[in-house]
């Protein structure tokens, strides 16, 4: 297989701000399918026999379990097949495994139906990224995924917010419904606007062969595999995040109507940290706005971690510093990513399939660990981001053989 890469900045097939919308959509379909649930999850426990408050975590994680293995199966499809076909189908059966949730009888069906879910919209995160691949390289395609991250964090803000408003309306079951109907209006309009971005001289075979190759490739790459296990470590204390913070807000504080205003201050700097990425990153460079990223997110970690052990820490210092945490997580992660895929353009959709399996999967697993030792305190979240970030800036001075805010 040739590693020579693709030809750089072919351009969008469509204009810039609705290129960047519809990818943007694509990317918030799997949050909406997240966040959207955590307002739902003591009446889903409830009403199918799950009372337990770290068993109704499950919900989150089944999702994102399906959501790591199916990029691996869905990357090699849309080098075969082109972006467009795969993921049209596999949005379809996104809205089947939704339309299963609603109407599931028992937990474990609605396990079931989760993981499945978050396998067919798996398809939505691989292609996104190839699809801005297709078209962009380098310090550009880290510019476009940032500015995409802006749109695609107003998602996070108002998913559990949309989840909270189904359910003053109607039932938990309503709210996988209405994720169905958001899923159909997304894929009328990738259908109708977004043509196929990978040129037909670049698809290749379906082949066992082939596919290991691209296997072997993206994990053999200094840059790929660094720069993965870099925002591996992030992601995973990301999903401790998502797994956490319901019990957070209603147990650690006794705030649980302020969950809303929580997730919508940590996604907003989120969303603030990609703005000033997008603006700086041409000038400044990803590894510099990457590395001082890290660094700045475990001093804030470190800070956090070091107040809630010592009795300091009330619903506001976890706010903010949670917040200043968050918007390292987002400018980071970026970076990462476009980092990831430099060498990759040749094989974007397997690269970005075994990258997405490789970063989801483990960071489930550590997300779940670090959901499931909820003690009642923000320790073990606070811990796990601290741990994360010292993790992520290893893999980071490995990659970079023990430089940092270098450029290439």
């Amino acid at each position: 297989m040739s590693s020579s890469p693709a030809p750089t900045d072919r351009g969008p097939p469509l204009p810039l701000p609705e290129f960047v919308a519809l990818i943007a959509a694509l990317m918030a379909l799997t949050a909406l399918g997240i966040d959207s649930m955590l307002p739902a999850l003591p009446a889903i426990g409830d009403t199918l026999g799950a009372p337990d408050a770290n068993a109704r975590q499950y919900v989150i994680t089944a999702f994102v379990l399906g959501f790591g293995g199916g990029q691996l199966i869905h990357g090699p499809l849309a080098d075969r097949f082109g972006r467009r076909r795969s993921l049209i189908a596999a949005m379809a059966i996104y809205v089947a495994a939704n339309a299963l949730c609603a109407i599931a009888a028992s937990f474990p069906l609605l396990l079931a139906a989760r993981v499945t879910a978050g396998f067919a919209i798996a398809a939505a995160r691989v292609s996104a990224v190839a699809i801005v691949r297709d078209c962009f390289e380098g310090r550009a395609m880290a510019r476009v995924m940032s500015i995409t991250f802006i749109v695609f964090m107003i998602v996070p803000v108002l998913a559990p917010a949309f989840g909270a408003g189904v359910l003053l309306f109607g039932g938990w079951r309503d709210i996988f419904w209405a994720v169905a109907v958001a899923t159909i209006a997304v894929l009328a309009w990738f259908s109708w606007r977004m043509p196929e971005t990978m040129h037909r001289e670049d698809r290749v075979p379906l082949s066992p062969a082939r596919i290991v190759a691209g296997w072997r490739l993206t994990l053999s790459d200094r840059w790929s595999l660094g720069y993965t296990l870099a925002a591996t470590a992030l992601l995973g204390a990301l999903y401790g995040y998502l797994n956490s913070i319901q019990q957070i807000m209603a147990d650690t504080f006794g705030r649980p109507r302020l969950l809303l205003v929580i997730f919508a201050t940590t996604a907003g700097t989120m969303a603030a940290a990609n703005l000033a990425n997008a603006r700086l990153v041409m000038r400044v460079g990803t590894r510099r706005l990457a590395h001082g990223a890290v660094l700045l997110l475990i001093a804030a970690s470190a800070l956090h971690l070091a107040l809630a052990l010592a009795g300091f820490e009330n619903l506001w210092v976890f706010a903010v510093l949670q917040a200043i945490t968050m918007g390292c997580f987002g400018l980071a992660s970026a970076n990462f990513s476009a980092m990831a895929m430099e060498n990759m353009g040749h094989i974007a959709g397997t690269a970005s399939s075994v990258q997405g399996f490789t970063s989801v999967t483990v960071a489930a697993g550590v997300g779940a660990v670090i959901g499931q030792s909820f003690d009642g305190t923000t320790v073990p979240l606070t811990a796990g981001f601290l741990v994360a970030g010292l993790a992520s800036i290893a893999a980071v001075l490995v990659t970079e053989r023990g430089r940092l805010f270098t450029t290439r």
